[in-house]
């Protein structure tokens, strides 16, 4: 990864107060740092945007990339909000994985289709990508695409890469971008985790960035777009936050959580996830069709062995409880299974990444029908084959971890140039 220098000028005006500009490759404006509370008075980019009016949007036919977690304090939808507002000339949404009212599971999408509340068309961006997706954009006739969606913090939730995808799509059409803010619900303090190898990108990871980032998305916006974009850079605009700082977690900014997917239920489960979804990667149950996502792991055959070997690690600001459960959907649906429940009691000084790397070295070595999925999915997950092969061959948790860290040490310099808030 090569860093490109850009530059941070004062932007005048109202406009300027909202808005950072990348105009071109290692190029941006910017408005300066937020210094807000981050307690309880976390002002969104949307509601900044309407705020102001709209006038970043004044004269251009805008559609936006959104879905249920695209709302404002009071939880109204911003496109329920922006169409009947005559200071904006909202024509299209556009829908991601598990679609603009998120409606489809884990996989799926809404298709094409009229939303019923306001009468837009409502395309389908899941699964597409380069110019099949500029394509939809110069098809619904708008000339600004602005994106609006929850993130989760980790490399393999895939709205990160539909705000990837939309973006080299905007520069092949012609199209401006912006992107509207939202905090990272699991902090940005700290990247953590193996970096992806290219050799592995697919739509749970693009480019090279760690597993836990530690961006919002509009930092990962900055970022993509003078790192990586093949189109070249696209028209962007990023509309920050005020008052969120970078140690905050979601429950102290003041805003409602709306899941961002089915399996994502409460910010909780976001701390968690960017270790324990690597449990996707095996033939043990990540937790999905029960109340506990990512929280609640096993497989039929575990016993209490495994918590005892987790909790024996003494990792910080976790314990593991000898948990059972059914789930109703997913890995041994209807079946009752044995392993544990991850409790997270100072998250503060919890590693989500080191810990789902311990629980999966403890998981082969006290449960003898440990396996990885046939496909190796694991090693999209993680990015490369390191995790998976030293596992196998015997590896601590230390000893994984160590294999990422020049890696890690490299993205966490080149991330430091996109950070819009301390």
């Amino acid at each position: 990864m090569t860093l490109s220098r850009r530059g941070l000028l004062a932007v005048g005006g109202a406009v300027g107060a909202l808005a950072t500009t990348a105009a071109g490759p290692g190029t941006a404006l910017a408005a300066g740092r937020e210094h807000g509370t981050g307690r309880a008075g976390v002002r969104t980019g949307f509601e900044r945007l309407a705020a102001d009016g709209y006038r970043l949007l004044a004269g251009q036919k805008v559609g936006v990339v959104t879905n249920p977690t695209g709302i404002t304090a009071d939880v109204r939808h911003i496109v329920d909000v922006m169409h009947p507002d005559d200071r904006v000339n909202l024509t299209a949404v556009f829908g991601p994985e598990h679609g603009f009212r998120g409606t489809a599971q884990a996989g799926g999408s809404e298709g094409r289709y009229e939303d019923p509340a306001t009468g837009l068309p409502v395309y389908d961006t899941y699964l597409k990508s380069g110019q099949p997706l500029a394509d939809v954009f110069t098809a619904s006739g708008v000339d600004t695409v602005v994106f609006d969606i929850q993130d989760a913090g980790a490399r393999f939730y895939t709205y990160i890469w539909t705000l990837y995808d939309c973006m080299e799509a905007a520069a092949l059409a012609g199209k401006r971008l912006v992107v509207l803010d939202r905090p990272n619900p699991v902090t940005g303090r700290a990247a953590l985790g193996p970096v992806l190898d290219p050799a592995f990108a697919t739509f749970v990871g693009r480019r090279e960035i760690a597993q836990a980032h530690g961006m919002t998305v509009a930092e990962l916006a900055l970022l993509f777009n003078s790192e990586f974009l093949a189109a070249g850079p696209v028209e962007l605009d990023v509309v920050k936050m005020s008052g969120w700082r970078r140690k905050d977690f979601f429950d102290v900014t003041g805003l409602p959580w709306v899941p961002p997917s089915p399996n994502m239920p409460t910010p909780e489960t976001a701390v968690v996830y960017s270790g324990t979804c690597l449990f996707e990667g095996t033939n043990l149950s990540e937790g999905r069709g029960t109340t506990r996502p990512f929280e609640l792991l096993g497989a039929e055959g575990i016993d209490h062995r495994w918590a005892a070997a987790a909790n024996g690690l003494e990792l910080p600001g976790v314990a593991f409880r000898e948990a059972y459960f059914a789930p109703t959907f997913s890995k041994f649906q209807g079946r009752t299974v044995g392993g544990v429940q991850v409790h997270v009691q100072d998250r503060d000084a919890f590693d989500p990444v080191r810990t789902g790397i311990a629980l999966l070295v403890t998981a082969k070595r006290t449960w003898s029908g440990f396996a990885w999925r046939p496909d190796n999915w694991i090693d999209k997950l993680t990015g490369n084959t390191r995790v998976r092969t030293m596992i196998d061959a015997g590896a601590d948790t230390d000893e994984v971890a160590g294999a990422w860290a020049a890696d890690l040490a490299a993205f966490r310099k080149v991330r430091r140039e996109y950070l819009l808030y301390r």
